[in-house]
């Protein structure tokens, strides 16, 4: 599996905003952007002159790209999927990001971050519909349950969870959880409003379609 070795903390600070690519560590006064809140490099702290329509396109592609940690060419599949759709491409791009199996783990508070989630996946922790599923990019619908694994449980990492689980708050309204059973299913399609971070998909579309 790819993965992008990159700084999470200079990927937020060339987005210009909190992408909480780690966790609780961006709740924190340790977080990049709160101690040094401008684009990385020598001339981070140099006013932006705003650039032009496709530089600002493809900075708000990379942006979303960054957030739900995809290389070019799944993003690619995803908007090419999303425009076969009825409705707006935009909006139907994000649907399909945000009900990626490792992003479901993370909303529902399985794990701190995406990445975390994408790992917990891998590693073969949860079942979808009572069946094992280890692909960070499968797609959940409608109806689909998200489990722990049973023998997995016991697990160091797992042995607070049900707590963590309990006092959670932001479980975005597409999605339902049973703390005390450690299980999440999916109850609606996500819409824009539940990303929870400025973003905009029809500078995607734009982009894509030059």
């Amino acid at each position: 599996m790819a993965r992008n070795l990159d700084s999470k903390c200079k990927l937020c600070r060339r987005a210009g905003e909190k992408l909480f690519l780690k966790g609780d560590r961006c709740l924190s006064p340790k977080c990049a952007m709160t101690r040094r809140p401008y684009a990385p490099g020598m001339h981070g702290k140099t006013p932006s002159r705003g650039g032009s329509e496709f530089g600002r396109q493809l900075a708000m592609k990379q942006k979303i790209k960054r957030l739900y940690g995809v290389f070019e060419r799944q993003f690619r599949h995803h908007f090419e999927e999303a425009s076969k759709l009825p409705g707006i491409t935009g909006d139907q791009l994000l649907s399909r990001l945000e009900r990626r199996l490792d992003n479901a783990v993370y909303r529902l508070g399985f794990a701190a971050s995406r990445a975390q989630a994408r790992q917990l996946v891998s590693h073969k922790m949860f079942e979808v519909n009572g069946k094992r599923l280890n692909v960070p990019s499968a797609e959940v619908n409608v109806g689909d349950v998200i489990s722990l694994k049973a023998s997995k449980q016991g697990k160091m990492y797992f042995k607070n969870l049900e707590e963590t689980l309990k006092n959670k708050k932001d479980v975005p309204h597409w999605l339902e959880l049973d703390a005390d059973k450690g299980i999440g299913k999916i109850v609606a399609l996500p819409t824009r409003d539940d990303i929870g971070v400025n973003v905009d998909p029809q500078m995607v579309v734009e982009y894509y379609s030059k």
